[in-house]
Parts: structure tokens; sequence; C-alpha cells
């Protein structure tokens, strides 16, 4: 038993990860904004940042219930979830509140960078002094980006 971790664990590291544009072949057509490779990497930076902060929300239950509640941050989606149903109604909450969102890719990523092992669709990121400034420029280059029709 003790002989199938380490090879479980080389297995998992061998496992090549696929690029930014590999993974562009999985999205959904709802993906829209979709963040470029520069501004995902600078998100899943902050939300790197705010994970050892506790300054996210994660999961659609709990980003839609604090967005219902009138919090602000900045919402990012995964643009490879199945089905579209479990979370096309969040962009429309982001835009009725005047929240700025964006799409990255990956699941998988998102949740690495929220610190899970478990893959997410949905994130917001809080604002807070310790990581103010990698927040403020995702937040203007979010919100830059052209919202879908």
């Amino acid at each position: 038993m003790a002989r199938e971790k380490p090879e479980a664990a080389a297995e998992a590291e061998a496992t090549p990860e696929l690029s930014y544009r590999e993974q562009l072949d999985f999205l959904n057509p709802i993906a829209q904004p979709l963040a470029s490779r520069k501004l995902t990497r600078k998100l899943l930076k902050c939300i790197r940042k705010a994970t050892k902060h506790k300054q996210i929300r994660r999961g659609v239950k709990e980003v839609q219930k604090f967005i219902n509640k009138g919090e602000k941050g900045i919402t990012v989606l995964a643009g490879d979830t199945l089905p579209i149903d479990v979370y096309c109604h969040i962009p429309i909450m982001c835009e009725d509140r005047s929240l700025p969102y964006a799409y990255v890719p990956s699941k998988t990523d998102l949740g690495i960078a929220a610190g899970s092992k478990r893959p997410t669709c949905v994130i917001m990121i809080k604002p807070h002094e310790e990581y103010q400034e990698a927040y403020d420029e995702c937040l203007e280059e979010v919100s830059a980006l052209p919202l879908p029709l």
C-alpha cells in the first residue's frame, strides 16, 4: 500500500496538462467574454491570493446567494462546465447588478487555484487590502472585456 501512493503521485505528475489553446476546444457556446491567456493567469493568481485570506466565494449556490445579497467582487466562471443549465443564470445576475465577470477555459484550473482538488465552475473574488493591486488590475481588464449581446 505504501508503494502505491508514490506511483500514483508520479502518474498524476506525468499526465500532461492541457495548454490554453487545447482547453479552448472544450468551451461552451455561452463562454463570453472569455479571458485571454494572460488575463486567465492573472485571475488565477488573484484567486490564489484571495484564497489565502479567505476572500472567495466558491460554487454556484454560494456565489448566487452573495450576488443576491449585494456583495461586490469579480465573478470568474469556467467555460468547460456541462450541462450549461447549472450556471447559465449567473452572468445575467452579474449584468443586472453591474458586477464584472469573465470566463476562463478550465474548471479544473479554477478549482486548483482555489486550493481544492475538486473542479469548480464559478468563483467570486472579493476585494481585500492585502492583494488590492492585483485585484484592481484584474478588475480593470475584466471590465474592459466586451459583453455578449
